[in-house]
């Protein structure tokens, strides 16, 4: 949420700068709201004070033992009249609020202008695409082929955008979170977490996939109205809602590994092939909990240990900073991994690295205390290191060999038994 501040005093400049994401702020729409919220507001202190005053006045006429009934009949209007103005102020202060809420986070000045991801700027690649001596075959083929994946299955189980992973490469995807989830914690210091895997409406409004959301969202029928998490960066970075953390607690740097839901509502029918886009799917999720003038260099740090594990697994990728108009909701700058898949003979998004500022942390009232100051709100900065499932496609596809088999990265190789090469079932 953006400081409500900052949007009194500079609304047209917020809209300004929200023009980069493509959206449009009404600021005198959002001006005039307030500016009713003040009238109202200085109305009903009026009227406090004012029945504050005459119920004093009923004290004093008592004592001396006179009539006070014309005088508490004034009372009692002036208590109806408060009533009606509170309850103006606070269809103001909701419409307020549900303006507030729906508002995205600034982006940061060095997102580049654009609408799309084809405008993204592409900062960096690393590792050469394999130069392949026959016939390329995507996931989908390649894992169908060895008896491996089953997406027919998983419909008939489920519906479309599921899948069923069998034998030695259930094993791989499994070798594949262990290995993240050790290198993250051992070798770059992050606390594991285990969370739950179903939140709270007030879980989803703290991160931002509330309210904007609701329709990706996997809602249970229950009466208490939990919601599958889209990504664990819901549950992980509301461990520190309504927190004032101490000075010594912060960088808080967790790790998480969790299945993911989500409706994919805005997809229209976007990658309906293979393993891509999927209703169901795994992470290991990043997050780190600091101070406001470390944040840039905390999604630097974080961008490079997901990074570290595409070096590691020896997989071409390349790290684009997404422009204004390809920018998430919550997010000040967000840098995309996007790893070489030799079946699309193109780059796809393996991991998104943000740095919200303080916008989840406003929505959580999530803070530290330095020394005996006032607590002020944190930053927060998160990313996948990796996606699971993405990982696992892209490994079947930069190792595909001529005869069908998949090589195993190395450094996989002691978390599957020795394995060297996923064959075909028998």
């Amino acid at each position: 949420m953006i400081d409500p501040n900052i949007l009194r005093a500079q609304a047209q400049g917020v809209a300004q700068q929200l023009k980069k994401k493509n959206f449009d702020f009404d600021a005198p729409a959002y001006l005039a709201l307030e500016e009713r919220r003040k009238t109202l507001q200085v109305a009903s202190e009026d009227l406090q004070a004012a029945r504050n005053a005459k119920s004093k006045e009923i004290g004093k006429l008592k004592a001396q033992g006179q009539d006070t009934s014309v005088i508490m009949a004034e009372v009692a209007s002036f208590s109806d009249q408060m009533k009606a103005a509170q309850a103006d102020l606070e269809s103001v202060q909701a419409s307020l609020r549900g303006v507030t809420l729906g508002l995205p986070n600034v982006p940061h000045v060095s997102v580049p202008e654009g609408n799309s991801e084809d405008d993204n700027l592409e900062i960096l690649r690393w590792g050469e695409p394999r130069k392949f001596d026959f016939d390329v075959e995507d996931h989908v083929d390649l894992g169908e082929a060895l008896g491996m994946l089953d997406f027919e299955v998983a419909t008939k189980i489920a519906g479309s955008r599921f899948v069923v992973i069998k034998s030695a490469l259930a094993r791989l995807q499994r070798a594949i979170t262990q290995y993240m989830i050790d290198t993250h914690i051992d070798r770059h210091g992050y606390t594991e977490v285990y969370v739950p895997y179903l939140v709270n409406a007030d879980s989803l409004l703290g991160t931002g996939q509330l309210p904007k959301f609701e329709d990706d969202q996997f809602k249970t029928q229950a009466e208490d109205g939990l919601y599958l998490i889209p990504t664990a960066e819901v549950p992980v970075t509301n461990i520190v809602r309504d927190v004032i953390l101490s000075e010594s607690q912060v960088p808080l740097k967790m790790a998480a590994h969790t299945p993911c839901f989500r409706r994919e509502a805005g997809s229209y029918g976007r990658d309906t092939r293979g393993m891509i886009r999927q209703h169901q799917f795994e992470k290991v999720e990043l997050v780190q909990v600091v101070e406001p003038q470390d944040s840039y260099a905390a999604l630097e740090e974080l961008t490079g240990h997901a990074e570290a594990i595409l070096k590691d697994f020896e997989l071409p990728y390349r790290k684009v900073n997404l422009c204004g108009g390809d920018l998430g909701f919550s997010a000040a700058k967000t840098y995309d991994l996007e790893v070489w898949l030799p079946g699309q003979q193109a780059y796809r998004e393996i991991s998104s690295c943000s740095n919200f500022e303080d916008f989840q942390a406003r929505r959580m009232l999530a803070r530290m205390r330095v020394g005996n100051a006032k607590p002020q709100l944190v930053h927060t900065v998160n990313g996948s290191g990796l996606a699971v499932g993405r990982t696992l496609l892209a490994i079947m596809e930069n190792y595909q060999q001529s005869d069908g088999r998949i090589a195993i990265p190395e450094v996989l190789r002691s978390y599957t038994n020795g394995m060297n090469f996923i064959e075909k079932l028998q």
